[in-house]
């Protein structure tokens, strides 16, 4: 029996949607993609990027608070969201468009 994602602390009935609409649909797929591909994925769905959900995730996958996150540790991750953004994040792809190419009738046909 799958456990869907709003199971995980910190992560609810919001989240659990956008992760579905690109194709992650339980905690334990959440757990096995992990929180930077995961990220990544909801990003080229068409997701604005969102410092705060993206360590909110972190930290829901490590079993923390979200806020818990401070300091050095908050600082690296900001690094690591900053390069998901530059690699994965098209701004002038909106989520309709995205999830148009998803299906083969958007911008990448």
């Amino acid at each position: 029996m799958t456990e869907p994602v709003s199971s995980i602390r910190n992560l609810g009935p919001a989240y659990e949607a956008s992760l579905a609409r690109v194709g992650v649909k339980s905690a334990e797929a959440l757990r096995e993609l992990g929180a930077d591909a995961a990220y990544a994925l909801l990003l080229e769905g068409g997701d604005r990027p969102h410092f705060i959900g993206y360590y909110a995730l972190v930290m829901a996958l490590q079993g923390r608070p979200w806020n818990d996150c401070k300091g050095a540790e908050k600082d690296a991750l900001r690094l690591k969201f900053d390069a998901l953004k530059q690699k994965h994040f098209n701004q002038n792809v909106s989520a309709l468009e995205a999830n148009l190419n998803a299906i083969g009738v958007g911008l990448r046909r």
